[in-house]
């Protein structure tokens, strides 16, 4: 009788003793039982192989892979499509894997109970792999026929395999298919800013932003070849003035004097006009320049003619006067000829240029404005050539990445160990049946012994008493019993305890 209390190790070994029989029963009974009812489950057998994963044979450093995503990712992925039930029925149907149930339980039942039979585990390596850490794995088949098995893992494998060279030539040629249609429309962008970025340099030819240096400088040598020809136009014009009064006192001197000679006081003044014409000269050129030189030789021969010269005779024939010019007056004409003719050339020069400054002046002022549009330009193209540039460079090594995958030189699995034939059943597994069903029926042996023992109602000892009776002991005799032979045998004691109810304890 157990009740509601705290027992000792004692009590449990005396609990034992007496319910021995009803522990050690079911304990012996249930593995027998069990290991016969694990004799009438059909063997399974498991076929494995090992696939390994090779790495690329051309380095990184030259063909850079395009698949970058991890080998357990597309393991998983690989896994769905193979475990797909347009996969699995044909295998299901070729090798006739559940003759039983075929017909009698749904398809979808059937590729559940097949996708339960395949296994698929990864190897973890402890290093640093492009994989991922993943160097291969490992797949496994279970059936009722060792060869069976063999043959469907086999098939299997193949179909991961295939899968795999699919999806990397998929994944290379897509990716290379996408860069070289981005990169047919990069180009096209690129041809629509080079395009717009030549028509706005003809448009602002000379004004661009690398021409402004240019500009200044030319609008700088303008402005000085301007000033140039301004002063020597003043000086072409102040020396025809003074050429003409020059001759005009020449042609009136000229008229007074008599025929083939010239009036002294007319050689006096013009020998006074000429050394005033040298003192401008020689303010303005050296001595020996070639006007300066000519001046101080018609000085010179002024001055013999009026040392030679007797007064002079009025003048009777203007007309016979005019005919004999002397050597001077012709001279001051052709001076003032070849002055107009400078004049003339210095103003055309003068106008070239007037035109040509404001055409300048205009190129450096919208120089900011014209920079400010050439740099949108600039920019927009340069980002369009960068991102043509970038996109022909992945094509080039997606191209040569999808090369080296049709060429089966990328990564690739390689069967390590074919699919053998297992030679034992991996299930069922008979000594773990048996271990079982030893655990089972020794805890249903004791839950037998507990619940025997909580419906006894029998008090045993003392404590059980004093449990039971909640009253106080008030006198314990021991007894004493002879047997026969006069020795003392069994030892009893009488407990007297408050109440009608007393009970003989044997100990």
């Amino acid at each position: 009788m157990l009740g509601d209390r705290e027992l000792t190790f004692e009590q449990y070994i005396a609990i034992v003793k007496r319910r021995f029989w009803w522990i050690i029963i079911p304990t012996i009974c249930a593995p027998g039982l069990v290991y016969l009812y694990s004799l009438r489950i059909p063997n399974q057998y498991t076929s494995q192989t090992l696939v390994l994963v090779e790495q690329q044979k051309v380095p990184d450093n030259f063909v850079k892979p395009v698949i970058t995503e991890e080998l357990n990712q597309r393991l998983a992925t690989m896994q769905e499509q193979i475990l797909s039930r347009t996969r699995l029925q044909p295998l299901i149907e070729r090798f006739d894997l559940f003759p039983k149930e075929m017909g009698k339980v749904p398809m979808e039942d059937l590729i559940d109970k097949m996708r339960k039979q395949i296994l698929v585990t990864e190897i973890q390596a402890d290093f640093a792999t492009r994989t991922g850490g993943l160097p291969g794995f490992y797949i496994s088949f279970t059936a009722r026929d060792p060869h069976l098995a063999q043959q469907v893992c086999s098939e299997i494998t193949s179909m991961f395999m295939q899968e795999n060279l699919r999806a990397r030539e998929q994944s290379a040629q897509g990716t290379t298919d996408f860069l070289a249609a981005q990169l047919d429309a990069a180009k096209r962008d690129l041809d629509d800013q080079d395009a717009k970025l030549a028509a706005f340099k003809q448009k602002y030819i000379g004004q661009l932003p690398e021409q402004e240096q240019a500009n200044l400088s030319l609008l700088g040598a303008l402005n000085t070849q301007l000033d140039s020809v301004n002063q020597a136009l003043a000086r072409a014009q102040e020396d025809k003035a003074f050429a003409q009064s020059l001759l005009s006192e020449r042609l009136a001197a000229l008229q007074t004097s008599p025929v083939g000679e010239e009036d002294p006081n007319n050689l006096q003044k013009n020998l006074a006009d000429f050394e005033q014409q040298l003192s401008i000269l020689q303010g303005r050129y050296t001595d020996d320049y070639p006007e300066v030189i000519k001046v101080k030789n018609q000085i010179a021969e002024l001055k013999k003619q009026l040392e030679k010269k007797p007064p002079a005779q009025p003048v009777k024939d203007p007309d016979q006067s005019a005919q004999l010019e002397p050597p001077e007056i012709h001279q001051l004409r052709i001076q003032i000829h070849q002055l107009d003719d400078v004049q003339r050339e210095k103003m055309k020069e003068q106008e070239k240029l007037q035109q040509e400054v404001p055409a300048y002046q205009s190129r450096v002022r919208m120089s900011p404005r014209v920079e400010e549009q050439y740099k949108a330009l600039t920019r927009d193209h340069q980002t369009a050539l960068n991102f043509y540039n970038d996109l022909l460079s992945k094509k080039t090594q997606s191209a040569m990445a999808t090369d080296l995958e049709k060429k089966q030189e990328g990564e690739q699995f390689r069967v390590m160990d074919p699919p053998d034939l297992p030679e034992k059943p991996t299930s069922p597994n008979r000594l773990k049946f048996t271990l079982v069903g030893l655990a089972g029926g020794l805890c249903m042996g004791v839950g037998l012994a507990l619940v025997f023992e909580m419906k006894d109602e029998a008090l045993r000892n003392e404590e059980d008493v004093l449990f039971y009776l909640k009253l106080p002991v008030l006198m314990s005799l021991p007894t004493i019993s002879h047997n026969n032979n006069g020795h003392n045998g069994k030892r009893e004691r009488s407990t007297g305890i408050a109440g009608d109810k007393k009970e003989k304890l044997t100990a």
